[in-house]
């Protein structure tokens, strides 16, 4: 539920927009088994990769970081002294989950990847913790992102379009919340090379253009639905090269399901922008799905992927639309139920709104206000249906237990799946 901590707390340039998804420094992507395309055209199906070799076995994660800053390029700054106490705490979960391929939300953008380097070279390639191993992602992608993209336009209807950066009502007035561009974003870390030439970004797709959208009637002119985009940030199919397999991340980070009126404009954004994902995988939904590079259509039927990211709605106690339970209960996917001991504990113990849940406590990934929503799954690594899951989990540890504290650094707690790809 994130603009409450966002308050609190506080195109696609060619399929060059991440060219900082890179190896390290000076090294270049060599000896990468060949793989072709699985990317479906509209009306037809793409193959999937043809190379044969040992099945492999790796860890998938997402992770919601809260390492967002009230400025452009603060980040970076603190970052940069490798000593910062919000970015160590995240460093060592990595370090203890040991992801092989890892989504982090709410790391802001810069567009030559300095705040994903620093991170990667100061805080994950060293100890941060007696028995906490360096963890190497020889590439990263950094990920433009709508928020803070300023629309022109007075898109929350207060009489007002405020064009300057830094105020929370110049957030309300682009494209997603964010008092500077890129504020919010997301970076993806990995051990496996990056398929950058076959990135797709669907960052500039007009909601207007989803058939049978929910856009609020009569809120947003039709000038404004002339270019409003459907995602807060961005959604992006991002593949890698596991040892000459595809395998697709599908990350995204939709608008919390609050902080609106009676429209209800984004509890109805958030559950379109799930439903993008479901429309994305399922074969004959996909025919309006139009990328940035113009690529239409969606993933090929036999493609491999994992869904990513804060989805910002829970299933059973948050999703009153319904996309993020047709997501889970589609065919294309199989939700392995991560859980952990620490939420059932933390729902016991705040009580209040978590009395009034439907789901299982031990499924919850995040902590929220205790008189509101409380705690919820909101957090997913939501693998295909024809991969195999070998396991999952949420690091969320007991109190007293190993890297209990280091947890205090975001709402939201890791959530990983681990996968064995023939």
């Amino acid at each position: 539920m994130k603009r409450s901590l966002e308050t609190t707390l506080l195109a696609l340039l060619g399929l060059a927009f991440a060219a900082c998804s890179s190896p390290a420094p000076g090294e270049a992507d060599k000896d990468v088994a060949p793989v072709t395309p699985d990317v479906a055209q509209v009306g037809e199906d793409a193959g999937e990769d043809v190379v044969q070799a040992a099945p492999v076995e790796l860890r998938v994660a997402s992770f919601n970081t809260s390492l967002f800053r009230p400025a452009a390029g603060k980040l970076i700054e603190d970052l940069e002294t490798g000593t910062d106490p919000h970015a160590l705490a995240i460093a060592r979960i990595l370090q203890r989950v040991r992801p092989d391929v890892v989504l982090l939300n709410e790391f802001d953008y810069d567009a030559e990847g300095v705040a994903a380097s620093t991170f990667r070279e100061k805080f994950l390639a060293k100890s941060q913790a007696d028995g906490l191993a360096p963890l190497e992602y020889p590439h990263f992608y950094v990920v433009p992102s709508n928020t803070g993209v300023h629309s022109g336009f007075d898109l929350n209807n207060d009489g007002q379009t405020v064009s300057t950066p830094g105020m929370q009502s110049y957030g309300d007035d682009a494209f997603g919340f964010g008092v500077f561009e890129g504020q919010y974003a997301f970076v993806i870390f990995s051990k496996y090379p990056i398929e950058r030439a076959q990135a797709r970004s669907f960052q500039k797709l007009l909601w207007r253009d989803m058939p049978g959208n929910a856009m609020p009637e009569g809120w947003y002119s039709e000038q404004e639905q002339a270019v409003f985009r459907l995602s807060s940030k961005n959604h992006i199919d991002l593949p890698i090269n596991v040892d000459g397999r595809m395998l697709h991340i599908l990350a995204a980070h939709p608008t919390p399901p609050a902080f609106d009126g009676a429209e209800q404009r984004n509890v109805r954004r958030n559950n379109d922008e799930v439903r993008l994902w479901l429309d994305y995988i399922t074969p004959g939904q996909a025919d309006y799905i139009r990328d940035d590079a113009g690529v239409e259509g969606g993933l090929a039927a036999d493609a491999r992927f994992v869904i990513v990211g804060d989805l910002n709605t829970d299933p059973i106690d948050s999703g009153v639309m319904g996309a993020m339970a047709a997501l889970l209960a589609s065919p294309k996917t199989n939700d392995t139920l991560p859980e952990s001991e620490g939420a059932v504990e933390k729902s016991a113990l705040d009580a209040r709104a978590n009395l009034q849940h439907k789901s299982p406590a031990k499924h919850d990934t995040a902590d929220f206000s205790d008189a509101t929503v409380g705690n919820l799954r909101v957090d997913f690594a939501l693998p295909s249906a024809n991969v195999e899951a070998l396991g999952s989990g949420v690091f969320w540890p007991k109190s007293g237990e190993p890297g209990y504290n280091w947890t205090r650094a975001s709402d939201h707690h890791l959530v990983w799946v681990d996968l064995r790809i023939e």
